[in-house]
């Protein structure tokens, strides 16, 4: 997988329903190499750890390959790399072909698949429509949150190649679309619940459809 874009965000300050609310999600490319850290890319701003950065999800990639999907949708935007947030945006990521836990060398660090991202009303604000989010949520398109297992530094020049699929893995795309199911495939959640890469977040919310 080619890198096409890296991509960094500062903080920002956007009105919502009338409150001013913090976000990173508007990130540009940059010319320079990204260090990706245990819990965050170095120089990128994480503004609610709850839902990004940290061990589970120290790095965001998005497809560059998805983007006229989007761009069909929403051609009045003004479209850079990073529209969605993403720290890296790549060529050849496919979403459908990975699996949590699978380990892949990124530049200089090592990295697991861990998790494919549930969209928040700050996707909404980037895109000027918060009908994004169940486009996005119905899309097979989420992105995929990094685990860095070894720190290193990526430079645009590098790829993204394949190491390894560890056993207790489960397809990505398959856990992202059992998350926001009515009727759970309730063996299927019981085998995510048993692999030991699933993030703890996302174990919780199927904990919760078992019950």
């Amino acid at each position: 997988m080619k890198i096409i874009s890296l991509n960094i965000g500062k903080k920002q300050k956007v009105n919502w329903r009338g409150q001013e609310v913090e976000t990173g999600i508007y990130k540009k490319p940059v010319d320079k190499p990204l260090f990706l850290g245990k819990e965050d890319v170095l120089g990128d701003h994480v503004v609610d750890r709850r839902y990004h950065g940290g061990l589970a999800k120290a790095c965001y990639l998005y497809s560059a390959d998805w983007y006229p999907y989007w761009q069909e949708k929403y051609p009045k935007l003004e479209w850079n790399w990073g529209m969605f947030g993403e720290n890296i945006t790549l060529q050849g990521l496919d979403e459908s072909q990975l699996h949590i836990g699978d380990i892949y060398q990124l530049g200089d660090a090592l990295v697991r698949v861990m998790a494919g991202r549930q969209p928040c009303f700050k996707l909404g604000i980037r895109f000027n429509d918060q009908a994004i989010l169940k486009q996005f949520i119905d899309s097979p398109y989420p992105g995929v949150y990094l685990a860095v297992l070894e720190e290193g530094k990526v430079d645009k020049t590098d790829e993204m190649m394949f190491v390894e699929r560890p056993e207790g893995s489960v397809p990505l795309l398959a856990v992202y679309k059992e998350i926001f199911k009515s009727n759970p495939n309730l063996d299927f959640v019981r085998e995510i619940l048993d692999s030991p890469f699933v993030p703890e977040r996302e174990k919780n919310t199927f904990r919760k459809k078992l019950k």
